[in-house]
């Protein structure tokens, strides 16, 4: 099992089957706020299927295609963060995160960002790593403003958000221009 250490009060694990109920009750009394830009927050209605996401995570950490970790503060989970599209053969994965609503605005999930990607450079021989998110995500968007990314496009009608096509922002940081 993956933990990585953040600072002296926040730390990343790896998910596991028991922490479903965790994922589930942050989620659901997050919910509101999570919706306006996740997606899949519709779809994930019962612990149960926090838990398939749990496991289907699981499978792809051992098939070395994804990673996905709860992010714990003062031994609280508050939220989730991952390592996805992992492309072994451009060495570039993307990450995403998301933080219940009583966590939000704390640095929370900057701190976590900041460490998963330290991580994927130094120990899984990752050369870039993206960000993408909804445009008018503005508090997602800051974090890798802080983290040193650069924006790399805007990819127009590239998902969609309760019936409607949005746009995606990309920004990137390659190995070579890490320097947290």
């Amino acid at each position: 099992m993956i933990e990585i250490p953040v600072n002296e009060t926040l730390f990343l694990k790896q998910l596991q089957p028991e922490d479903a109920p965790h994922v589930y009750q942050q989620l659901e009394v997050s919910r509101k706020q999570l919706r306006r830009f996740l997606p899949w927050v519709d779809y994930n209605t019962k612990e149960e299927h926090s838990l398939r996401f749990i496991e289907l995570m699981k499978r792809k950490t051992e098939e070395q295609e994804a990673l996905a970790l709860g992010i714990w503060s003062n031994h609280t989970f508050c939220g989730v963060i991952d390592l996805h599209n992992w492309d072994h053969q451009l060495q570039k994965a993307e990450i995403g995160y998301w933080v219940g609503a009583a966590f939000q605005g704390k640095g929370i999930a900057t701190a976590a960002s900041k460490a998963l990607i330290s991580y994927a450079f130094q120990r899984l021989h990752i050369h870039k790593i993206e960000i993408r998110f909804v445009l008018q995500n503005e508090q997602s968007g800051r974090i890798p403003i802080k983290l040193g990314f650069c924006r790399e496009g805007v990819l127009r009608a590239n998902a969609k958000l309760h019936g409607q096509f949005v746009d995606m922002v990309v920004m990137g940081v390659l190995k070579e221009d890490w320097h947290f």
